[in-house]
Order: structure tokens, then sequence, then C-alpha cells
């Protein structure tokens, strides 16, 4: 079965990938994002997930087709459950990408795209299609910066993509990139990976009282892991008025 949903093993142990090479049913996209995510979960030691997506063509514009909203909302969850797995995800596009493209590039921790690569939104009969996708771009990009192309967008050209923080490096040779990137985002633990996305997260929407009290707690296992390492206590510090 994982090998019929494109799940392989990346060179040298570094972790897995799953390859969406071609339009597939929402029903066959859900079960592959829930594959990768219970092969990372089992796994013990830590591990890098690689997303690829391959010049999918124009007619995965037309996202999700003909489903009913209990399919959606199972793709949601897949969704979510790989946004929240605590190992780091990485995204890897080549050409135009359309459909899926979007939900899982917004869910993933760091994002490859090579130097022809184009994102289509999802459009349905010129509605642009509602789901997550909405909620993510707002939170990554701000309502303003969201308003521009959940309103008005059709395609994201590479140029924009780099300058709305969607693709984070470009590679022609996106294997020997994905490579760098595995070994340089591997070395993030799952839990510290987690605290990151939490705080970044929170940071877009939360007031600043209700956020101190998760950087509190942040900094507090960080100043444990960093007494582990160490042996050695901090010095208390006496605030003066």
């Amino acid at each position: 079965m994982a090998r019929e949903l494109g799940l392989s093993e990346l060179p040298d142990g570094l972790g897995i990938m799953v390859r969406f090479d071609g339009p597939r049913s929402l029903a066959d996209l859900t079960s592959a994002v829930h594959t990768v995510c219970a092969e990372a979960e089992s796994r013990a030691k830590p591990t890098v997930v690689v997303l690829s997506f391959d010049a999918l063509s124009a007619d995965c514009r037309e996202w999700p087709g003909k489903v009913d909203v209990q399919q959606v909302n199972r793709w949601e969850r897949a969704v979510r459950r790989l946004e929240r797995l605590p190992v780091v995800s990485i995204a890897m596009l080549r050409g135009t990408c359309g459909g899926p493209t979007l939900d899982l590039l917004l869910a993933a921790d760091f994002r490859i795209g090579s130097s022809d690569v184009r994102l289509l939104l999802p459009v349905n009969a010129e509605h642009f299609w509602p789901g997550m996708a909405v909620h993510r771009l707002v939170q990554h990009l701000g309502v303003a910066r969201a308003r521009q192309l959940v309103l008005w967008g059709t395609d994201i050209p590479l140029e924009k993509a780099l300058d709305l923080g969607l693709i984070d490096h470009v590679d022609d040779d996106t294997d020997e990139a994905v490579r760098t990137a595995a070994i340089l985002t591997g070395r993030v633990s799952g839990r510290e990976m987690a605290v990151r996305r939490q705080l970044l997260q929170e940071a877009a929407s939360a007031e600043y009282d209700d956020a101190l009290g998760a950087h509190l707690a942040a900094c507090d296992r960080e100043l444990r892991r960093l007494r582990g390492l160490t042996g050695d206590l901090p010095v208390a510090v006496t605030e003066r008025p």
C-alpha cells in the first residue's frame, strides 16, 4: 500500500518521501497523507517528511472535485495531522502545481521550488475554494496580503511566491536541495519544532499577556535543557524597582 501511495525512503536514512505526481481523488490523497504521518509517528529516531509535487496538470485547478463535505472534513483533518507532526516537513515543488498543493504547502515547515514553479489557486467556476487554506494564508501573510490572493488571485508565479514567503528556497536540483534541507532541519528535535510552531501560530492572534505564559514555559524548558547539558544552574537576577 505504501508503494502504491508513492511512499519511499530518502537516501542515507534521512527520512521518508511521498510523491504527488498526478491527479488523484480526494480519498486517495487523504489516505496518502495519513500513511506518511503514521509512518513518521512510528519511528523511534528523528526523521524528516518530504512532500514531492511534480508538475501537476492545470486540470488540478478544479479542486476538490465531486466530493461531499464529510470527505472534505477527513482531508482537512489529515492536513492538520501533517501540520502537527513531531518531525520536520519539507515541500518540494517542480513546474505548475495546483489542487491540494496549496493546502499541503502551507502545512509544511520548509518549501523548496524549482525555477519554473507556478502555483494554481483552487478555483471552481470562478470561485475560490473556501477550505482551510484561507485560514492558513491569513495566518502566514496577514489579512491584507491574503485578501489579494483570495479575492483577486489566480496564479502565483515563483517571484510572488518567494516574496510572500510561500517558497523558502529555489533550486533546480531539487533532490540535492531536499537532501541538504533534510540534514539541516533534521537536527531540530520534534518537541522543539512543535514549540516553535505553537509560538509562531499564537503570536499572530494572541495578546501579549496571553502569550507570555506559553513563552515563559518554553523558556523554562530550554533553561532545563541547558542545565542538563552543562550541569550549571542559572544565576538568579534580582529585579530592581
